[in-house]
């Protein structure tokens, strides 16, 4: 079996047996071509099964290297070599390619990212205003996605993948989700009147397998018009540029959370194949506590006005110059 047989039966894998998303599929796919394009370089022609077989933790450890060379973040770099590494297993899995040079091998550590959610008060200021823009059928659908995106917590892959008849009589939505995997969430009135004010003014006709967002010319939504208005809402109202479609997911769990949701629930919410996943609420939640408590309690506005006093009291030449500082 030659290189190219290994590669192609690796892609069918992560496509048919582990159902990768096309995204991550895509993903996965360019990291190796990175991999193998640099042993080209590394080795002097073009690798082989033989090649890949003879690498040793030195040559892994240069492909590592290489990627911090070109820039590429602790975390970009962990995962390109989450896929390096996932070639390797399929193929030693099968008998086609066996190397544990690569398990001694320990990648970057990813620095821990929190999701970022808007407050509830932007959130609402955002749907608000995106419900004002116009009374277009576009801007009615825009409203209803994002509505769904906040009330129900989907992927914003999720909502666009939706066709007409999967959206529910009842008052329960089926979502397919990550890997093929299904699960049920509620839908609030609110979300049901949205997307029903939505399908009213569209000017296509709603067939059962026919999309139930729809682009300018019928055809399925583009995520990229979603994030576009997003985009737009943000710069108006002075949010983030964490302010994203997927933030309002963000938002449904870290608002459930602070509203005394258990984390189980969520994670079956949300669609999350690990518990751990969802445990990282828990640290924004208790930031979002904070952020709220240092807005809105008596004391913590009292405290910070008082400080903000303190500091005005000190010459500009104590304020500017870092030594007169750490004297006061």
């Amino acid at each position: 079996m030659n290189l190219q047989d290994c590669y192609d039966d690796w892609q069918r894998y992560l496509a048919s047996e582990r159902q990768v998303s096309p995204h991550t599929l895509s993903a996965y796919t360019r990291d190796m071509d990175h991999f193998l394009a640099f042993l080209t370089g590394h080795l002097g022609h073009r690798p082989s099964v033989n090649d890949l077989e003879s690498l040793q933790a030195r040559d892994f450890r240069a492909f590592l290297a290489d990627r911090r060379r070109d820039g590429l973040s602790a975390s970009s770099i962990a995962r390109e070599f989450s896929a390096v590494r996932s070639f390797f297993r399929f193929q030693k899995r099968y008998g086609a390619i066996t190397n544990d040079s690569i398990a001694l091998i320990q990648a970057p550590k990813r620095a821990k990212r929190l999701p970022r959610p808007l407050t509830e008060q932007s959130t609402q200021k955002l749907l608000d205003t995106a419900a004002s823009l116009e009374s277009g059928w576009q801007n009615a659908r825009n409203v209803a996605i994002m509505t769904l995106l906040y009330g129900a917590g989907l992927r914003l892959s999720e909502a666009l993948n939706l066709n007409y008849g999967q959206w529910p009589e009842t008052d329960t939505l089926r979502v397919l989700g990550k890997r093929q995997k299904e699960r049920l969430v509620p839908l609030l009135p609110v979300v049901r009147e949205a997307v029903a004010d939505y399908v009213k003014r569209c000017p296509y006709t709603m067939a059962a397998d026919e999309p139930l967002f729809r682009g300018s010319r019928g055809g399925r939504l583009n995520p990229r018009q979603v994030q576009k208005t997003m985009q737009q809402l943000r710069l108006a109202l002075g949010l983030p540029s964490s302010a994203t479609p997927h933030a309002l997911r963000h938002s449904f769990a870290t608002h459930l959370l602070t509203g005394g949701g258990d984390l189980r629930t969520i994670q079956q919410l949300l669609g999350h194949e690990s518990l751990a996943t969802t445990q990282y609420y828990t640290d924004v939640d208790t930031a979002y506590l904070l952020d709220v408590y240092n807005m809105a309690h008596p004391s913590a506005t009292t405290q910070n006005t008082a400080k903000d006093q303190r500091l005005n009291k000190l010459p500009s030449s104590a304020s500017n110059d870092p030594s007169s500082r750490k004297n006061v």
